[in-house]
């Protein structure tokens, strides 16, 4: 089975499976693995990884238009280092504060791989799904896409104090809570934007028509892709963890003036199909 294969037989089986987190008695949870080999390129400091770990899972409480409260960890690794553990623990009390949430402890476990499970709570009583999208609304993204396709490139260049940088994203908490007072369907952009537009209109059963000139490409890209690579690699390398949304369009304006950081008007929802500038977008993106 392939990934979304798998996510598909979870839905079915699983009454709260299917959106970024589950949602319980207005409790929302959500939990993330990462791993060495996978997601903490060489070069990336224990710090980043604290703080990318529990950022992970806090951009899934926001996607729920959630607040933080609180989030734990699971630490696995060949061997304990004072300082590494140390650094960790700082990243991830770091992007809670940020978040206007507290880590509050975690696990400790050996394993041959650095790994880390994250898990995070968030409240709400109006949680948004992926499956409310409308026809003619707004389709909406905060932030810039390509942060972390940039970053990669700069550890692969040895330039980690900038990578390490980029890799310290903000989770969209604060902007999760004000866009979801009006979205009709959100996502975090985790597997990319085309990959995310795609979940959105299969859970809302409808199309989504994107404008590329309207998608807003990090200009970290500019150091490490061509022109001719820089929108592909900002809508389908993913792991940027922005919010995607649809809103009214009577609503979409007030909206992005209430939120707190930069949200674009990429494109419309629509009776049937996935396009980017009226041709097919392929369902491409981070595969887990």
């Amino acid at each position: 089975m392939d990934e979304s294969a798998a996510l598909a037989m979870l839905a079915e089986k699983l009454e709260h499976a299917g959106d970024d987190a589950a949602v319980i008695d207005n409790l929302v949870i959500t939990t993330d693995m990462l791993h060495a080999k996978t997601d903490f390129p060489d070069g990336v400091s224990h710090y980043t990884a604290g703080w990318r770990s529990v950022g992970a899972s806090l951009s899934d409480v926001a996607a729920m238009g959630a607040t933080g409260k609180g989030a734990v960890a699971v630490y696995a690794s060949p061997e304990f280092d004072e300082d590494d553990l140390g650094a960790f623990i700082d990243g991830a009390v770091t992007v809670c504060e940020q978040a206007q949430t507290e880590y509050i402890g975690g696990d400790l476990d050996r394993h041959d791989e650095f790994t880390v499970v994250s898990t995070a709570i968030g409240e709400t009583d109006s949680p948004v799904y992926r499956s409310g999208a409308q026809v003619g609304d707004k389709v909406c993204v905060t932030g810039t896409l390509g942060r972390t396709a940039a970053a990669i490139e700069l550890f692969e260049q040895g330039k980690t104090t900038t990578a390490n940088e980029l890799f310290q994203f903000q989770p969209r908490i604060a902007a999760g809570k004000i866009l979801g007072t009006y979205a009709t369907a959100m996502i975090d952009s985790s597997d990319g934007l085309a990959r995310s537009v795609h979940q959105l209109a299969t859970a809302s059963d409808c199309g989504i028509s994107l404008q590329s000139s309207e998608i807003p490409v990090a200009s970290e890209l500019r150091r490490t892709a061509s022109a001719d690579e820089r929108l592909h690699q900002a809508i389908t390398f993913g792991e940027d963890f922005e919010l995607v949304c649809t809103i009214p369009e009577e609503d979409a304006d007030k909206a992005i003036e209430k939120t707190p950081v930069p949200v674009s008007i990429i494109g419309e929802v629509t009776e049937t199909g996935v396009t980017i500038d009226d041709t097919p977008l392929a369902d491409e993106g981070y595969t887990h």
